[in-house]
């Protein structure tokens, strides 16, 4: 990792603590209301980015003094937006300016980005600090890197997002970006016990992003709670008004996941507790009549064939500084046909139209946001199982935190809602969050 200004951390052994800091929205009223400075909130994440980092390994660049610089700036003029002052992370596969994007790859070593992202530059409009990069396993796939999950240091944080959802969950920042192609953003917010966020594919220009598959790739965010994903979101897409919880019960339709692969029990458990929990308070909940398993082959179809487009250079002059998972990956999706490709599609889209109609008469769909809790080891960052379908059919989720096995173990769940229709569905799971806290 590259540290620039840090202090030096102390070492750590089990589970890291993850004291709750303040949530964004009372961080931004606060820097808004002149009670807090945007210099106290980067020494206060970089204090906590040294206490922990040694155990979790959650960023490969940290931008301390250029963060500092940026945050006197700040403070010595007026008030930037709504991200004024906060510390963000962003995974290592988006361009910032001035620091090296290496997408977990030794083919990127040294790499320099010449300027930020879209993304990024629209967080820095809003007045957020980029407090530096954080770990994408290899070219955003499934090869991890070095990230250890907070809350059990004996297992993965997910991926291909880890970095940023360790650090969010860690609390040394209260944002971080991700991206999803699979299962990227949601996944590892599950695992590591943190809110997450994935607009529909082209929501958000992908420029200066690495791409691995056009059609699926999309960035996202990681927050505490789904209340601040809200206001990232509006943040970034320069909305007038930030999605608030809504007041009234909704009316979601219930997969309980084995539809898309094996469901664990501590999962399937937490789902039903789930489900009491929300018609307690009037939620509307029916099984849905989906049959959705077949499109986690078409997306594995339509992923290996785009991949293999994007990084065909890679393979053809560097396979053997390609990790065994991703190079047989890339093989396999060079001899996938354009034919086989346009099918897969177009067998999404015909879901896409049917799922969306149901939608139609109902707020979301609920379902684990991940097979079961984070995997022990780290050699592995877990199955995208029950993002795959949602991510080619382009519909955005949440991953909304609360569930937690008996020996405390993160168990998320997920939203997934019409693509029309963002700011309504984090208002939905904002909603179902504050009936999930256990």
């Amino acid at each position: 990792m590259r540290v620039r200004g840090v202090a030096g951390p102390h070492r750590r052994a089990g589970v890291v603590s993850t004291a709750v800091t303040a949530s964004l929205q009372e961080t931004a009223r606060t820097v808004a209301a002149g009670s807090t400075t945007a210099t106290r909130l980067v020494e206060e994440a970089l204090e906590r980015l040294a206490a922990t980092e040694p155990d979790i390994h959650a960023w490969v660049t940290v931008a301390a003094d250029a963060a500092r610089e940026q945050a006197r700036r700040l403070d010595a003029g007026s008030h930037r937006g709504p991200l004024h002052g906060v510390p963000v992370g962003v995974k290592d596969i988006i361009d910032v300016a001035g620091l090296p994007t290496e997408c977990g790859s030794p083919l990127r070593a040294g790499r320099v980005a010449g300027e930020d992202a879209w993304v990024v530059a629209r967080l820095r409009e809003a007045g957020a600090i980029v407090l530096g990069k954080t770990v994408t396993t290899e070219f955003a796939y499934f090869q991890p890197g070095p990230t250890r999950n907070p809350r059990d240091l004996t297992r993965t944080p997910g991926g291909s997002s880890s970095g940023s959802a360790a650090a969010v969950a860690a609390g040394v920042v209260p944002v971080a970006v991700g991206t999803q192609t699979a299962g990227s953003v949601i996944r590892p917010a599950a695992f590591c016990g943190v809110a997450s966020y994935v607009p529909p594919v082209g929501a958000l220009s992908y420029e200066g992003i690495h791409p691995m598959c056009p059609s699926l790739d999309t960035a996202g965010f990681f927050a505490t709670t789904v209340e601040d994903l809200a206001l990232v979101r509006a943040a970034v897409g320069g909305w007038s008004e930030v999605p608030a919880p809504r007041s009234d019960a909704p009316t979601l339709l219930l997969m309980r996941g084995d539809e898309l692969g094996p469901v664990e029990p501590e999962m399937a458990d937490a789902l039903e507790r789930a489900v009491t929990a929300l018609r307690g308070d009037g939620a509307r909940i029916s099984d849905a009549t989906l049959r959705l398993g077949p499109l986690e082959d078409d997306h594995v179809t339509v992923m290996e064939y785009e991949a293999a487009v994007s990084m065909r250079t890679e393979l053809a002059t560097s396979p053997d500084r390609l990790s065994d998972i991703l190079r047989e990956m890339l093989v396999k999706g060079a001899a996938v046909g354009e034919a086989s490709w346009a099918a897969a599609r177009a067998r999404a889209t015909a879901q896409r139209d049917l799922v969306t109609g149901l939608l139609g008469e109902a707020d979301a769909i609920l379902l684990p946001a991940a097979p079961g809790p984070a995997p022990e080891g780290l050699g592995a960052t877990g199955k995208p199982t029950m993002s795959r379908p949602f991510q080619l059919m382009n519909l955005p989720a949440v991953a909304i935190p609360g569930m937690r096995t008996a020996a405390g173990v993160p168990l998320g769940v997920q939203l997934v809602g019409h693509p029309g229709r963002e700011a309504g569905l984090l208002a939905t799971a904002a909603w179902v969050q504050a009936r999930l806290q256990e």
